[in-house]
């Protein structure tokens, strides 16, 4: 079992930032850098969406659109960490935000179903 461990939500402004990082602890760097990881979010009353991915080959990224230029997703194999950086947060990025390992190649790294191993997720509350 993988067991990611996410850490570093919390009550921020408006236009403010936060770094999330999710641990997968336990695996051998080889294990790890094969994994493609992702984060989702879901907020009250909405079904969950996707964040951001980065890919187990070549470390491609991949983001929504409200997203773009305003977060970074990144990994440090090393430290068997993936992390996400936010900035210039809005209202609308309230939300539990989940950390999420994709085993298999191939599929869509957009799509939650894809994704094997999930976090129990931590809160990014924006205030207005």
């Amino acid at each position: 079992q993988v067991h990611p461990l996410e850490s570093g939500g919390g009550l921020v402004q408006t236009g403010g930032s936060l770094r999330l990082s999710c641990a997968v602890p336990g695996r051998t760097w080889s294990t790890w850098s094969s994994y493609t990881m992702g984060w989702f979010r879901q907020a009250p009353g909405k079904e969950r969406e996707f964040v951001a991915a980065i890919s187990r080959s070549d470390g491609s990224t991949y983001y929504r659109d409200s997203v773009k230029d305003r977060f970074t997703i990144s990994r440090d194999n090393a430290k068997n960490t993936v992390y996400l950086h936010m900035n210039r947060l809005k209202p609308e990025d309230t939300a539990v935000y989940h950390c999420a390992a994709k085993t298999g190649r191939g599929g869509r790294v957009i799509v939650a179903s894809e994704y094997d191993y999930w976090g129990q997720g931590t809160q990014v509350t924006v205030s207005s």
